[in-house]
């Protein structure tokens, strides 16, 4: 037997002892997860529909930056197969195993399920070692259950800017998709990453993303997470402050609709001088059901550690059920540390203010979501015209998923 036939049976075996995720999960006992099957398949289940793409379903694109070119020397790429004994060795070398923590069913039931995987190291482009590095990666599902895997690394002193897409088309896929996605972001000394996820799987899919973050001494990590709801949809952050001076913002917009959200954010600050900041805001409406989940560890040594967690909720209409949950364990005493969480409907005196200007209700609706969206989001990764947030803003995606959430709303309202 083969070392990637006998690794993958070693999962199963694994999952088959362990079992899944229990129900007194403290993670997982307000949204539990589909059961296991799911998230395996079955052998009678097939691919999409939609043509065959390289590697695991990710493809690569260039990206204009705001000098009007794109620095693709950079980019370092390799589609593997996890079939291949050789090939699953590389994909997974340097990952750690899968553990014993609440959420190790996924990783287990991804190892034994991944087929397909994409490594990406970004280094400075030769002599133009002092522009960032902008790439964009999209994603679309290639079977009914799946399990993508993506590593990348930016080596030290590099500035990368990515836009990871999953926008789901049905007319490329027509059947209902179980993807347990699990990615590795290792950031060198000094490297920076500004990382614009946008996630929108239709309606019955069940997705869980497992996002693994490891940023070193002088290292920035900034993350905006833009995710749409679904049957299941899972967005789990794992991310460790390794280095002196580290630092992560991470920020999710949920537009959870009528359905599910479960945006969790694990932090580790295991070093001095670290920053951390993660924010959430959550729009639901009808029996919508949403949870945001912070949770910051502050290790004993970790001295002069600035820590912030801020998560907000608005109910649209209906009687959605929005979970709030900062969390903060701090091993040491010189740090500053703060969390909050607040719910409740759009601010009357902004609505108010926006109605003056001669808006309808609706289009003032709009208006003050869109303000409290980006505000969130460049909280993350900033408001500069030229920079990553603004370029993607451009598009209208936003816009357009404001409209939709809105548009539900009234259906709410008059249904």
């Amino acid at each position: 037997m083969d070392r990637a036939r006998a690794d993958i049976l070693a999962a199963r075996d694994h999952l088959q002892q362990q079992g899944w995720i229990a129900r007194k999960s403290e993670a997982f006992h307000h949204l539990p997860p589909p059961a296991l099957e799911q998230w395996l398949g079955t052998p009678e289940q097939g691919g999409c529909e939609a043509p065959a793409l390289d590697g695991s379903g990710w493809t690569l694109h260039p990206i204009h930056n705001q000098f009007g070119n794109h620095a693709s020397s950079g980019i370092h790429a390799r589609w593997l197969d996890a079939l291949d004994a050789a090939e699953r060795a590389e994909l997974f070398a340097g990952l750690p195993q899968p553990g014993s923590d609440e959420a190790a069913p996924f990783a287990w039931a991804h190892r034994a399920l991944c087929r397909l995987g994409l490594r990406l190291r970004i280094s400075a482009t030769p002599g133009k070692e002092r522009e960032p590095v902008w790439l964009e990666l999209r994603h679309q599902p290639r079977a009914q259950a799946e399990a993508p895997l993506l590593v990348l690394d930016v080596e030290p002193g590099v500035h990368c800017v990515l836009i990871e897409t999953h926008e789901r088309q049905a007319a490329a896929c027509g059947h209902q998709v179980a993807q347990n996605l699990h990615a590795h972001v290792r950031l060198g000394a000094g490297a920076q990453l500004q990382h614009l996820r946008i996630v929108s799987p239709a309606e019955a899919d069940s997705v869980a993303h497992h996002v693994h973050v490891n940023v070193a001494a002088g290292a920035e990590y900034a993350q905006a997470l833009v995710a749409t709801s679904a049957g299941y949809h899972l967005q789990r952050n794992q991310i460790t402050l390794q280095g002196k001076g580290a630092q992560a913002r991470s920020a999710a917009l949920l537009l959870a609709g009528a359905q599910k959200i479960d945006a969790q954010t694990y932090t580790r600050v295991q070093s001095t001088h670290c920053v951390s900041s993660v924010q959430a805001l959550a729009l639901a409406q009808g029996r919508a059901h949403v949870v945001a989940n912070a949770h910051t560890y502050i290790a004993a040594g970790a001295d002069e550690a600035d820590v912030h967690q801020r998560l907000m909720g608005v109910p649209l209409a209906g009687s959605p059920r929005l979970i709030l949950r900062p969390h903060l364990e701090i091993l040491h005493d010189n740090v500053q540390a703060a969390h909050g969480a607040t719910w409740g409907a759009l601010p009357e005196d902004a609505l108010f203010y926006a109605r003056q200007r001669g808006l309808d209700e609706a289009s003032a609706r709009a208006l003050v979501i869109d303000g409290m969206a980006r505000a969130l989001l460049e909280r993350s990764l900033g408001g500069e015209d030229d920079g990553l947030l603004a370029q993607w803003l451009r598009s209208g995606w936003l816009a357009r998923a404001i409209g939709q959430q809105l548009q539900g709303n009234a259906e709410v309202q008059h249904g």
